[in-house]
C-alpha cells in the first residue's frame, strides 16, 4: 500500500486542508519482460473522523491501513474538525465539502473507480452520522454505508448536551436544533425520503450499523435501528455486549465493515 499525506486548498471551506490517503501499490501485474496487464481502478471508501479527532485518527489507532491492502480497497481520510459534516451556521461550508469539492479532488488527484458500486462511506460517532447522512443524501453515489458507536440523532444530542463545549460546537454547526428535524441533517428524514417518498427508485444505499451496549450513545442507536426496521430499509446492525466508546472496538469495526462491503 501507498500512503499520502495530502495538502490542498479548498474553495468551499475558503482554507487549506488535509487528508490522509491509501492506495493499493499492486495495480499493475508484470509479465515476462515488457508485457502488463492493470487491474480495474481500485473501489474506493470514504473514512470520517469523529468528534474530537482529525484525519489521521485512524490511521494512528487501528490497523485499516492492513485491513485496506487485503481487500484492495484505496481509502480516503478527510479532516473536518468540529462540523458535524454540516454547511455550519458558524463555521465553515463542510457538508459542501464533504459531499461535493472532496470526491471531485479525488477523483482529479488519483485513477480510483467511478462506479456506485465500488464507493462506500463510513464513520465512528460523529462521523457515523456523517457517513449515513452522506450516502442517504446522495444515493446515487454510494453503495454502502457503515456507521461505528455513531451520533445518529443529533437533535436530541443538541437537546441533551451537557457541556459548555459540546454546546457551542453543535450551535456552531446548527444554531438551532429546531432547524435539524425535516432537513438533510435529519438521518429519520432520509430515510424517510428514501423508503416512503421514493425520492431514489433504484435500492437505497446499504447500511452497516454497530454499537456496543455500553456506549452512552447505544439508546440513539437502538431507536434508529428500530425505525430503519419499521422503514423496511435494507441493513445489518450488530452490537457487542459492555463495549464502549473505544478505539478497540472501533479497529474490530472498521475489518467487519470492509468484509461487509466486499461481500455486496
Amino acid at each position: 500500500m501507498a500512503l499520502i499525506e495530502c495538502e490542498f486548498f479548498s474553495e468551499a471551506l475558503g482554507l487549506s486542508s488535509s487528508m490522509n490517503v491509501i492506495l493499493p501499490q499492486n495495480v499493475s501485474k508484470q509479465i515476462g519482460i515488457n508485457e502488463t496487464i492493470k487491474n480495474s481502478d481500485p473501489p474506493v471508501l470514504y473514512l470520517l473522523h469523529g468528534y474530537s479527532d482529525n484525519h489521521t485518527a485512524w490511521l494512528r489507532r487501528t490497523s485499516v491501513e492492513r485491513y485496506a491492502a487485503e481487500a484492495g480497497l484505496a481509502v480516503i481520510m478527510p479532516a473536518v474538525n468540529l462540523s458535524y459534516y454540516a454547511d455550519m451556521g458558524y463555521g465553515g461550508k463542510y457538508w459542501t465539502f464533504i459531499s461535493e469539492e472532496l470526491p471531485a479532488i479525488v477523483h482529479s488527484f488519483f485513477k480510483l473507480s467511478r462506479k456506485r458500486n465500488e464507493t462506500f462511506v463510513a464513520g465512528l460517532s460523529m462521523g457515523g452520522y456523517g457517513a449515513f447522512k452522506l450516502a442517504m443524501s446522495k444515493p446515487e453515489n454510494y453503495a454502502a454505508a457503515g456507521s461505528f458507536s455513531g451520533a445518529l440523532d443529533v437533535y436530541s444530542i443538541c437537546k441533551t448536551a451537557d457541556t459548555e463545549e459540546e454546546m457551542k460546537s453543535l450551535y456552531n454547526a446548527f444554531i438551532d436544533p429546531e432547524t435539524i428535524l425535516g432537513t438533510n441533517s435529519d438521518l429519520y428524514y432520509l430515510v424517510h425520503k428514501l423508503t416512503k417518498r421514493k425520492i431514489w427508485k433504484r435500492k437505497p444505499p446499504k447500511l452497516y450499523q454497530c454499537c456496543g451496549t455500553s456506549d452512552f450513545l447505544y439508546e440513539d442507536n437502538i431507536r434508529f435501528r428500530d425505525y430503519l426496521r419499521e422503514n423496511d430499509y435494507d441493513f445489518l446492525y450488530e452490537e457487542t455486549e459492555g463495549e464502549d466508546h473505544n478505539w478497540g472496538y472501533w479497529d474490530k469495526s472498521i475489518k467487519r465493515f470492509i468484509e461487509y462491503i466486499s461481500e455486496i
